[in-house]
């Protein structure tokens, strides 16, 4: 296994894997929620088998940790489900929630609910509230200012015919609020989580220390041998190279090291 070491005084590095190969975007969305330390602070592991794309109104669809303005997700945003395979069932109830994580090392019973809808279903690729009961409707983010960029997690749970909801979330119209996510789901009988995602907000300039995230695995992030039908050594290796093209977004700051990860997969070949 070959690790990338990167050592970060920035607020949040966020990683980004070009492909449109789903099974290259699952391993790439949970590497990003290892090292954006949702995984296992919020969520004490993720295995998701579909694909969460979140896109807002003049932005379009975001990119995994995307940085954002609080202007840019006032309007409630449109979420797809893309299944990772054809095995994947994407049919009958499930929950939606979007939770705001504070930063990277805040303590993840404290997070703040913004938006929990259930009974939503997949229709034609998008999830649809028309028969959903919304628990709380979507309330944009409005972190203080000068708290860092919060992440905000957007995340597509199984909801089973077991499905059964506390007295006190079970009525809708309720108003943004703390809330124990883990403790909601354990009490409710939900399911696994189907898909996530996540994007940042930060308003004014950071006054609080943010915690260093880990270094990036690279295999985690593409896929570092991809055969093809013809099990061609040599295009092997060029799809490699292809699809280890990574952005790297660090706050304000993008980086480019698709050189320096291409460099790494030719030496492990």
């Amino acid at each position: 296994m070959i690790v990338l070491p990167l050592i970060f005084a920035l607020p949040v590095l966020f990683v980004s894997a070009q492909s449109n190969d789903t099974s290259v975007q699952i391993e790439a969305i949970e590497a990003h929620f290892t090292q954006a330390a949702l995984v296992p602070e919020l969520l004490a592991t993720f295995d998701p088998s579909s694909i969460l794309t979140i896109n807002f109104d003049g932005v379009g669809d975001l990119s995994p940790g995307q940085s954002l303005t609080q202007d840019q997700v006032g309007p409630t945003p449109t979420i797809k489900i893309t299944a990772a395979n054809s095995s994947v069932d994407l049919t009958g109830n499930f929950t939606l929630a979007m939770v705001d994580a504070d930063v990277v090392g805040a303590d993840e019973s404290n997070i703040t609910r913004h938006w929990l809808e259930n009974s939503v279903i997949i229709s034609n690729g998008q999830v649809s509230n028309s028969s959903a009961t919304a628990i709380t409707s979507y309330a944009g983010p409005a972190p203080a200012s000068g708290s860092g960029p919060h992440r905000y997690v957007v995340i597509l749970y199984q909801q089973p015919a077991s499905f059964s909801p506390p007295s006190d979330f079970s009525q809708p119209n309720l108003g943004v609020s703390k809330f124990d996510l883990n403790g909601y789901v354990k009490d409710s009988q939900l399911g696994a989580v189907v898909a996530a995602n996540y994007f940042t907000v930060e308003v004014g300039t950071s006054t609080v220390s943010i915690s260093a995230t880990s270094a990036v695995e690279s295999s985690t992030l593409a896929s570092i041998s991809v055969t093809t039908a013809s099990g061609s050594t040599a295009a092997s290796s060029t799809s490699s190279a292809s699809n280890a093209a990574l952005i790297l977004n660090a706050g304000s700051s993008t980086l480019f090291l698709g050189m320096a990860v291409l460099a790494v997969v030719a030496a492990s070949m």
